[in-house]
């Protein structure tokens, strides 16, 4: 444990943005695995909202430098190739 208290002052600052972080990419890994479950399902319409929900959280993450921007535009392009290649054999 630190003595100097700025030392004090950083390990719980980086222990409370640690357990953030980890909260809100938990999350972001549950919505873009409901919007691949709902692709999985043949479930259009679901499937749709879903995406649209996981696009705005891969956003925000990226924006908030949770992920790499790269990462969140390749999430983002991978669930919209299934989502085409759905409607088109539908």
């Amino acid at each position: 444990m630190p003595n100097i208290k700025s030392a004090i002052k950083r390990v719980k600052t980086s222990e409370k943005r640690r357990a953030l972080n980890a909260s809100q990419k938990s999350a972001l890994r549950t919505v873009v695995k409901t919007a691949d479950t709902a692709l999985v399902n043949n479930d259009v319409e679901a499937a749709k909202a879903a995406i649209v929900a996981a696009t705005k959280k891969l956003d925000k993450a990226a924006t908030k430098g949770l992920i790499h921007k790269n990462a969140a535009a390749r999430k983002k392009s991978r669930l919209a190739k299934k989502l085409n290649a759905l409607t088109s054999q539908a």
